[in-house]
Parts: C-alpha cells; sequence; structure tokens
C-alpha cells in the first residue's frame, strides 16, 4: 500500500499545529482526514504525495470576483480600513491578489511563490495546475498570483482575494480555471458589477462562467452578487429598472440562488441634488453594506461546518460515486480485454486445425523434437505479451475518455491501479476496497456527524437549557 510521503507528512503535521492554536476541535478533523487518505492510498485514488485534507481550504476565505472597474478595490480597501489595492477606472492588477493579516504597519507585496512554495496556504504548488491548463506557464507563478500583508484586523485569521478582470484576453484560459479552483476553496464569492454598464447582454461571458456554472452546486447559496456604483442611476432615479436588468440577465442563466445588493463608495459618490432621492439611496446603501460585512463575519464559522461537511461529503463520494464508477469502467475493460483474448486464442486453435499440425505438434512433444516445441513456446508467449499489451492499450482508451468526460483524476488514478499488470483482472472489487475500507468510511462519516453536534452545542441552543450570560 502507498503511504504519504516525507514532505507530505511535514505538511499534515504543520497544519494540525497551526489548528491546535486556533481551533483545536479540526485537529480532531485532521485525523479523520488522514484516516480518509488510507483508504485512497489502497484504493489509488491518492498518488502518495496527496491527501484529502489538501482539497480544502483550512482558512476562512472571501472571494472578490468580477470584472475591471466594478469597484472591486474601493470595495476592499474601504473593507479593511486600509489603502491596499489601487483603484482607477482602467486594469490595475492583472492577477489574482491574496491578502493576509500581518502585525506589519507596511503594506507588503509579495510574488506569487510565496504562495505556490507555502504548504500553509491553500494555493501551495498551484503552479502545477496552472502548468495542466496553460502549458509552459507553470513557472510563471507571478504573472498569475501576489500575496499582500495588511495590518487590518478583518483580515486575522483569514485569507481574502481580489480577482484579475474578466474582460482580459490575454492568459484568459488559465485565469477561469483558476477561478474555478478560488471558487471551490471560498467560504463566500462576492461577484462584483457595474451599475454604470446596465447592458448585461455586454458582459454575457462573464455571467456564464461566475454564474451559470454554479447552478448544481450544494453550496450556491455562498454566492452574493452586487451591483455597485449605484449612486450613478440616481440623477435618472431608475436603480430598480438597472437591478431588474441585472436580475432577468442572472436568471437567464438559470441561477436562482444567492444575494443580490446594491452599494456605491461615499468618498467618491455623485452628487445626488435631490434630498429624499439621495436619502432613499443611502438607507439601501447602508442596508445592504451591513448585510455584505455580517456575511464576511460569519466565514470563520461557516468555515468550520464547510471543513466538516467536506468530511463527510468526501466519504459519501468515494463509497457512493467514486468506486462504483471506477468498478464499472473496471468491467467494461476487463470484457474487452477477455473477448479480444477469446478471438486470438480462437484464431490461433482454428488455424493450427486448419494447417493440420495438430498431429505434427504431437509428434513432436512424443519424440521431443525441438521445433514443434518451440512453435508453440512462441506461440503461447505471443499470446500473452498479446493480452498484457492489450489490456494497457485499453486501459488508455477508456483513461483518454474519462479525461475527455472531465471526471475527477481521483478516479483515473485509481483506474490505472486497477488494470495494471500486477493485479488481475478477475476481481469482485476494486482493489483496496473491501469490509474493511466500508468500515473505515463509515466511522468517518458517524465521526463528521458528531462533529456537526459539537458545533450545534457550541454555535446554538436547540433546547433553551443553557442560561445565556447576557440576561439578568
Amino acid at each position: 500500500m502507498a503511504r504519504p510521503n516525507k514532505n507530505l507528512t511535514q505538511r499534515i503535521n504543520s497544519l494540525k499545529q497551526h489548528l491546535d492554536r486556533e481551533n483545536p476541535l479540526l485537529v480532531e478533523v485532521v485525523d479523520y482526514f488522514k484516516q480518509q487518505d488510507r483508504v485512497g492510498y489502497r484504493t489509488g485514488l491518492l498518488k502518495p504525495d496527496e491527501s484529502f485534507a489538501n482539497s480544502i481550504s483550512w482558512w476562512p476565505l472571501v472571494s472578490i470576483l468580477g470584472t475591471f472597474s466594478a469597484g472591486k478595490s474601493s470595495f476592499i480597501n474601504s473593507f479593511l480600513g486600509e489603502k491596499i489595492q489601487q483603484t482607477g477606472s482602467h486594469a490595475v492588477d492583472d492577477k489574482f491578489t491574496v491578502m493576509t493579516f500581518s502585525g506589519d504597519s507596511e503594506v507588503r507585496v509579495l510574488p506569487g511563490l510565496a504562495l505556490d512554495a507555502d504548504p500553509r496556504f491553500p494555493f501551495y504548488q498551484i503552479s502545477e495546475e496552472i502548468e495542466k491548463v496553460s502549458e509552459g506557464d507553470g513557472g510563471r507563478i507571478d504573472s498569475y498570483l501576489q500575496l499582500k500583508t495588511c495590518r487590518s484586523e478583518k483580515l486575522r485569521g483569514a485569507i481574502m482575494i481580489d480577482s484579475p478582470g474578466f474582460d482580459a484576453d490575454a492568459q484568459r484560459t488559465a485565469i477561469l480555471s483558476l477561478t474555478d479552483y478560488i471558487i471551490d476553496l471560498s467560504d463566500l464569492v462576492i461577484v462584483f458589477f457595474d451599475a454604470r454598464h446596465p447592458e448585461p447582454g455586454a458582459m454575457q461571458d462573464t455571467l456564464a462562467h461566475l454564474v451559470s456554472n454554479t447552478i448544481d452546486r450544494n453550496d450556491a447559496n455562498k454566492f452574493v452578487f452586487v451591483l455597485n456604483q449605484i449612486d450613478t442611476t440616481a440623477n435618472e432615479d431608475n436603480l430598480e429598472d438597472v437591478v431588474a436588468a441585472w436580475q432577468k440577465a442572472i436568471a437567464q442563466t438559470g441561477m436562482t440562488a444567492g444575494t443580490f445588493y446594491c452599494i456605491f463608495n461615499k468618498d467618491v459618490a455623485v452628487s445626488i441634488e435631490d434630498e429624499t432621492v439621495r436619502a432613499r439611496y443611502l438607507r439601501r446603501r447602508e442596508r445592504d453594506m451591513a448585510e455584505i460585512e455580517s456575511r464576511i463575519s460569519k466565514v470563520g464559522v461557516e468555515r468550520i461546518y464547510r471543513i466538516v461537511g467536506s468530511l463527510e461529503n468526501l466519504t459519501n463520494l468515494i463509497e457512493q460515486q467514486w468506486v462504483p464508477k471506477v468498478m464499472e469502467l473496471f468491467r467494461v475493460w476487463r470484457k474487452r480485454v477477455i473477448l479480444t483474448d477469446l478471438a486470438l486464442w480462437g484464431t490461433v486453435t482454428v488455424g493450427i486445425f486448419a494447417l493440420g499440425l495438430i498431429p505434427v505438434i504431437t509428434r513432436g512433444f512424443q519424440e521431443m523434437s525441438w521445433i514443434p516445441v518451440s512453435i508453440v513456446i512462441v506461440a503461447v508467449i505471443a499470446l500473452v505479451w498479446a493480452h498484457f499489451y492489450l489490456r494497457k492499450w485499453y486501459a488508455d482508451r477508456l483513461v483518454k475518455r474519462m479525461e475527455r468526460d472531465g471526471l475527477r483524476s481521483e478516479m483515473i488514478q485509481s483506474f490505472r491501479k486497477n488494470t495494471h499488470f500486477a493485479y488481475t483482472m478477475f476481481r469482485g472489487n476494486p482493489v483496496g476496497w473491501g469490509r474493511g475500507a466500508r468500515k473505515k468510511l463509515a466511522k468517518i462519516r458517524e465521526a463528521a456527524d458528531r462533529f456537526v453536534q459539537s458545533l450545534n452545542d457550541r454555535y446554538t441552543d436547540p433546547s433553551g437549557s443553557t442560561k445565556r450570560t447576557d440576561e439578568g
């Protein structure tokens, strides 16, 4: 059985040390991810340098996505109380900016390598992912990512990410792939649109990627849509029309989840002459800003539930989807190999009978003649070689189909292991899968339920039995 390599073990231990200081409950969760890893190593779902614990972010993560000039940077600066991002009507940052807390009063800008080479961040070895979607760009990590440190208390123990605008054509494939990766890791995704450009049809590509791809997600409620700079609609007093246009555009993608907010930056807002209109816009802005900030402040708690949920979700994926799919493809592969073997052996047998070689071979064996004996040996070796060649050939074809269908790498790796020449074709279960693996996953599922109950006891009081400390 494959075991985690030394570097991976050090990373997991480093993670546990960090969590022991921040949230001891999650240290035990890491141990259950390690148990999950053992099933992954046995079944081939994981390589020795991989861990299910590394497939999620252990830090509260808020992503700010959107288009150029949508006001993302101004919002971030206002929220953090620090001028950490440059602002402007044109593209300023053309890369993802990862913002974290620092005790230093000076804002520091560090290269993407600081993220790619540090296992404490959720972007460890992200250069490998970039290389997969844009060959040759894996070594240009600084072109895609940068790290900024800031003293704002709102970043303590959390990560915030500002995306480049999605209007850019350069590096678009890699940027969109990185966006998907970041969305998967995020606890909250805030998508900004610009109220100054009320023609959402021009934003169809962005909507398609940021919105329609979320329809089937089980975490679609983590998306928040922000129509920024709504003060520009005040003089026409047509805010409702602009909002309705954007909501219609989003609804046309099939997206029904997510919350829609309207805000603007008071420091750079246009002058609103009508007092009644100004008061109404300010009320809307204050209400929506308060709700957005409330959502951001809650990501720490939501993060803990998300991690525990990921533990159970991965268990269900392994047992209910990945292993059955691997077994289904394994049976397809086995059937093809067996049918081809039978055809080859049948052809050779018919040929021997047709050529009248049976008496010759029989007499040769009786007289120990080396010619017929060598013919048989060569034929058998050729058929055995053909068998193993066909095993690999059919496996390679199915792997290409799996990649074309977008199946996850875990299933492809497991299928590769099951079709390896070292393992027999006549298996009832995939390699490493049996009663022991199922029992281990059942215990992990039970543990996840216990963790949820512990979290509920910490953050809720459904029975009403605990007396609140602020009473009386």
